[in-house]
């Protein structure tokens, strides 16, 4: 063989192991990412016998960004290798089906794939982004995927006892921690469920406790998940495990129902941290606990977030093609700085930062970009709306209301281009669609319906004082910025004006030293840039005068500058405030 073909070969030879190697080194990248997001639950499970919240919101937030790093890492690292992969987009095809071979056995093929499409995205032109060159569908099944240990246990209270049972269960995930008064605990437990099991119910031979593998950690909480079958009655449940100040577990209520369950797994808390060899065996069991929720939302829940918005796109165009109403402008008080829309059949909100901002907005596109982030990592306490963002998203043109699209080409031009029939967006945040608050209140009094108004303005303040107890001063806090879920919960949900407690200077208004100065139209009193006077907050927080007096029975204290100092006083000394993801109601009695 002459050495011009030896070499001809070589190349040849190059070429048809060379997408082998890419697949595996991509797949290498993405088992080091789930490697250390399964040490991360271990190590949430150790901050929690410790009773290390500050740890354990740093890594929630060290969590979040892990992803994009890994993602960030394995692009670096192929391409220093093997640079052909971005020479030759026509390699890609058999590098994805090298890929598909791979996964064969994989433990979190569905993950994998995701991981494949963010490496993919970051070297391909966007004209690449369909099924030949990505995963645009899944391409390898995960029902009845299992690991090495079940996804989840079974409990028969017929054999043992129930209390013996439900012993057997909380002593089954290995907590350090002695307990506060175990029976006590059982005792609660036993009462509550026979609460929902009332006489003359009866225990039937099927009867059995399923309960998930892995304890959920999140915040200063353990929750043990799972659902009871007896017969044909299913009750889906979560046991919140708390500490108290000698680091002593106890369990704090029986949070049941699937309506209970959508709460303390809303978009508007903390990712959990839970320990998962086969993520889709325990998205498909919170499935059959919550089957209102989409898949997607539960992948993010668990903290699984890229895979997560790549069920909620499919979702998206899968909606696009078995529906025919178009995108138009959400109803709502226009924003000075996002442009928001939706499309009505789809449960979502659109928001595209606007290009020029009205006065007196003072702020640019990096800076609510900043805002965002700081939201996404930040711990949500269940009042701040979780969004998804997307770059270059291709939607059909034809599904768009032209004023929309005359809309959009004024107020984001930069944001938007056309490309045959498709509209891109280069820059979008997706959030749940609520109703807005100022909406929601009106309609409320102008039905009369003055129970539920009450409800709505208490929680109106209970979620500003949750937020200043998180750390967060909402800024502009009107109505119209706030939303309310399907469970009647108030969420904020603009974030260009948030900012940290510790930023802000909360003043009292000084005395007049005139009268003069009484009667003045503009302030008399110096105003600094980070300077705020809760004072003045009656005078926008509500408008309406009978509304107004209702909210101010429940937080008139949020007019007294003593109240923020002093939950900055607790921010600054590190205190994380106890906000319980289910109803007062339902906590189990504790002496004090």
């Amino acid at each position: 063989m002459t050495t011009a073909v030896h070499k001809v070969v070589k190349v040849q030879e190059r070429r048809s192991s060379l997408p082998q190697e890419i697949a595996r080194a991509i797949l290498a990248g993405f088992d080091k990412h789930y490697r250390l997001f399964r040490q991360a639950a271990l190590q949430a499970k150790s901050l929690f016998e410790r009773a290390a919240w500050p740890e354990m919101s740093t890594l929630a937030r060290a969590r979040i960004q892990m992803y994009d790093l890994r993602v960030e890492e394995a692009v670096r690292a192929l391409l220093d290798r093997y640079p052909e992969a971005e020479l030759d987009e026509s390699l890609w095809p058999a590098i994805k089906l090298a890929y598909i071979g791979l996964l064969h056995e994989h433990k979190q093929p569905e993950c994998a794939e995701t991981f494949y499409n963010s490496v993919a995205c970051q070297v391909l032109h966007r004209r690449h982004y369909h099924n030949e060159f990505i995963f645009w569908r899944p391409a390898v099944a995960t029902e009845h995927l299992e690991g090495e240990a079940p996804t989840y246990r079974c409990y028969y209270p017929l054999k043992g006892g129930l209390r013996k049972t439900l012993k057997s269960i909380a002593q089954s995930f290995d907590l350090k921690n002695p307990w506060e008064d175990s029976a006590r605990d059982l005792r609660n437990v036993v009462h509550a469920l026979r609460r929902h099991f009332p006489r003359p119910a009866r225990a039937q031979p099927d009867l059995q406790i399923q309960v998930l593998d892995s304890l959920f950690f999140r915040n200063k909480g353990a929750y043990v998940i799972g659902r009871l079958i007896n017969a044909s009655g299913e009750l889906p449940f979560a046991v919140p495990i708390l500490q108290n100040a000698r680091g002593e577990l106890y369990l704090d209520a029986l949070v049941v129902g699937e309506d209970q369950l959508l709460v303390l797994f809303s978009f508007a808390r903390a990712y959990f941290f839970v320990d998962m060899e086969v993520p889709a065996g325990y998205v498909t069991f919170l499935r059959w606990l919550m089957p209102k929720k989409p898949r997607a939302e539960i992948y993010m829940a668990v903290g699984l977030a890229k895979p997560g918005k790549t069920l909620f796109y499919r979702d998206l165009h899968y909606h696009l093609k078995h529906s025919t109403d178009r995108f138009v402008v959400a109803p709502g008080i226009k924003g000075m700085v996002m442009l928001v829309f939706t499309l009505p059949s789809f449960p979502y909100v659109f928001k595209l930062i606007r290009d020029r901002f009205a006065p007196p907005k003072d702020t640019d596109r990096q800076a609510v970009m900043d805002k965002y982030l700081m939201v996404k990592l930040h711990d949500r306490v269940g009042r701040m709306a979780d969004t998804l963002e997307y770059s270059r998203v291709a939607l059909p043109l034809e599904r768009f209301d032209p004023a929309l699209v005359e809309e959009l080409r004024r107020e984001c031009e930069s944001m938007i281009e056309l490309d045959g029939d498709e509209l891109i967006i280069g820059h979008a945040y997706i959030e749940r669609r609520m109703q807005p608050l100022n909406l929601h209140v009106e309609e409320l009094r102008r039905d009369g319906d003055g129970a539920r108004l009450r409800l709505a303005l208490r929680e109106y303040g209970n979620a500003i004082k949750e937020l200043a107890g998180a750390g967060i001063f909402p800024g502009d806090m009107l109505l119209k910025n706030f939303g309310v879920t399907r469970h009647e919960r108030v969420v904020f949900y603009d974030y260009d004006e948030i900012q940290p407690m510790n930023d802000v200077s909360f003043r009292r208004i000084p005395p007049p030293r005139s009268y003069e100065e009484e009667l003045a139209a503009e302030p008399y009193w110096s105003v600094g840039p980070a300077d705020v006077f809760p004072e003045q907050f009656d005078r926008f927080l509500v408008a309406d005068p009978a509304a107004r007096a209702i909210f101010f029975e429940y937080h008139r204290d949020l007019l007294d500058p003593q109240f923020w100092t002093a939950k900055q006083d607790r921010v600054r000394a590190g205190v994380q405030e106890d906000v319980f993801p289910y109803p007062e109601e339902v906590r189990f009695p504790r002496p004090a």
